[in-house]
């Protein structure tokens, strides 16, 4: 959920501010993105608790219920903690790590590319799609990747707003968990050897599915250059 809310915002911020934005305005939007990934986790999830969480339950998830609520993933009833308000400060903390790295990728693109590209009459949006998506599809591949790796493992904002309750639920509104928010809330507080032990399983688990995820992104990458090459 945190991906496909992120991505597509996070590119689209990418693209404004190397193709689009002003040099003024592009460099305070950057700024604010940047500074937004150094904002703590903790105080996000407090910000999900406090802001974020009402808000959801009183106006967006209510519509969302009342227009998509034949879908199960939005069949339920709306609450300020749950897995979509989780989905959403994730969102927010995947969106500046992807825009960065896709901002950095447009501007690394050739100035000589783009201006041929409009000077063979392809419009502004058929240069971007041809030209500055087309090169930079690897760096795309791995940036999304790599917030997925940043989803994955955040712990702290994810147990303060995702309810902390076992079992998989299909509604987005119903509380749930996730291996790292259990480990978070439940290793320091484990009453038994067999709970420990079963928390440090739940931690090598997760470490092999990062491990996974970083090894499926040089492979991304390496499969895009080995085609770019060959082109």
């Amino acid at each position: 959920m945190a991906l496909v809310i992120a991505v597509p915002l996070a590119i689209g911020i990418a693209l404004f501010l190397s193709e689009l934005a002003p040099r003024g305005v592009g460099g305070v939007v950057g700024a604010l993105v940047e500074t937004l990934a150094a904002v703590p986790s903790v105080v996000l999830g407090l910000w999900g608790i406090l802001v974020l969480g009402p808000f959801a339950a009183n106006h967006l998830e209510p519509w969302l219920n009342d227009h998509l609520g034949f879908i199960p993933l939005f069949d339920g009833t709306p609450q300020s903690s749950g897995i979509f308000i989780a989905g959403l400060v994730l969102a927010i903390m995947v969106v500046p790590i992807v825009a960065s790295i896709c901002r950095e990728l447009f501007l690394s693109v050739p100035d000589e590319l783009e201006e041929g590209a409009l000077a063979l009459g392809a419009t502004r949006w058929e240069m971007v799609k041809g030209v500055v998506l087309s090169s930079s599809k690897s760096g795309i591949a791995a940036a999304v990747i790599l917030g997925f790796g940043r989803a994955i493992g955040e712990a702290i904002a994810v147990t303060q707003v995702i309810g902390d309750t076992l079992g998989i639920h299909i509604s987005l509104f119903e509380h749930g968990d996730t291996l790292a928010s259990r480990i978070a809330s439940q290793y320091q507080g484990a009453t038994s050897q067999l709970q420990a032990g079963s928390i440090l399983y739940l931690a090598a688990i997760l470490m092999v599915i990062t491990l996974v995820t970083n090894l499926a992104a040089q492979l991304v990458v390496n499969k895009f250059e080995r085609a770019r090459r060959a082109l």
